[in-house]
């Protein structure tokens, strides 16, 4: 699993949850280039994990949909039953484009891969409004 320290994850971080070291990390160095302040995890169990330690929610989840241990499917399944947590909005990157009828309300973006960074970061900044942390890409100082 790949976190920040307890005592650095901010409550407006995003979670990253993607299996591939690689894609994790290269998204991770993406977002913190824009600006954003990113946890990553290897599957949908960390994520859960990460989740109900709160040390603050995330302001948007990144999903992969295909990881071992537990899959993105299963991950927005325990995340539909807590009411908290689905006040979290979800992306979700994949390689697989998902029918948008079957994430129905459990996710609220789709962005396929190959990830285009500009276009994530289109995406991501449609749910970051404004409130002490990232905002359109870019940090408040």
């Amino acid at each position: 699993m790949d976190t920040a320290q307890p005592s650095a994850i901010a409550p407006d971080h995003i979670l990253v949850v993607e299996d591939d070291d690689d894609v994790r990390e290269a998204t991770r160095d993406a977002l913190e280039d824009a600006g954003y302040r990113v946890v990553g995890v290897d599957n949908g169990a960390s994520a859960l994990q990460h989740l109900r330690a709160r040390k603050g929610l995330p302001r948007l989840i990144i999903l992969d949909l295909m990881m071992p241990v537990m899959d993105g499917w299963g991950f927005l399944k325990v995340r539909d039953e807590d009411p908290d947590l689905r006040r979290v909005p979800v992306v979700v990157v994949s390689a697989t484009p998902p029918a948008m009828t079957r994430l129905g309300d459990s996710a609220q973006a789709f962005v396929p891969k190959p990830t285009n960074v500009d276009v994530l970061l289109d995406t991501i900044a449609r749910f970051m409004a404004p409130s002490g942390g990232a905002s359109n890409g870019t940090a408040q100082a």
